[in-house]
């Protein structure tokens, strides 16, 4: 017989400088974890050519998103790279009281809005490079991104890793298996948290009767 209770979902943030590998981490742990879906931004960024509406991105006119902004139909919203991003809130909110858990892609100052919305709902997980060198080698590997772009990003890696502090938890991600691993242990640890188990008032009544 199983005794799984039931329990609220929580939103898991992974957050880190362009390049230290977090979109992959993210894409594994979607593979591995069934529970876990992935919060779709609203940005005006136009898409990559590998990018799908709807999966990727829900690709927004600057109007448009700002109307959204000015209807509090947001949980984070943000300027990156002269670019508008936001988490539409609906969407995410349905699934935790479903006890689904959600997964964001979004950078510190996307955290600390979501933070002040999410409260306990919320993990953050601040993924690091193994070092600045290979940090620089990554971004260039992937050779999506003008020169200027990636030293730009170089640029601005420095002042996104000194708010590690902020998050919860901070993963080293030289080796993405061990990678992996540590961010399902983790959550695997957050999921079984009473603060998120609806069910055990009832569970527990029901022991005692």
């Amino acid at each position: 017989m199983s005794n799984e209770i039931e329990r609220r979902g929580l939103m898991l943030v992974l957050s880190s400088p362009s390049g230290a590998g977090k979109t992959t981490l993210s894409r594994r742990i979607l593979e591995l974890e069934p529970q876990v879906s992935m919060s779709v931004s609203v940005t005006t960024r136009p898409p990559r050519h590998c990018e799908v509406e709807g999966k990727d991105y829900f690709f927004a006119s600057p109007s448009s998103l700002q109307g959204m902004v000015k209807g509090d139909g947001f949980l984070e919203h943000a300027q990156v790279f002269g670019h508008h991003y936001g988490t539409p809130k609906e969407p995410v909110m349905m699934a935790l009281a479903k006890g689904r858990d959600v997964l964001f892609d979004i950078d510190w100052q996307g955290t600390q809005q979501l933070r002040q919305q999410a409260g306990d709902d919320l993990v953050s997980i601040f993924v690091l490079p193994p070092s600045h060198n290979e940090l620089e080698r990554r971004l260039r590997a992937r050779a999506q991104d003008a020169e200027d772009v990636v030293a730009g990003r170089m640029a601005r890696a420095g002042n996104e890793i000194s708010h590690w502090a902020e998050y919860d938890y901070v993963v080293i991600n030289d080796d993405l298996d061990t990678t992996v691993a540590r961010v399902r242990t983790i959550l695997a640890a957050e999921r079984m948290r009473r603060s998120r188990a609806t069910g055990i008032p009832a569970f527990v009544s029901d022991l005692t009767r």
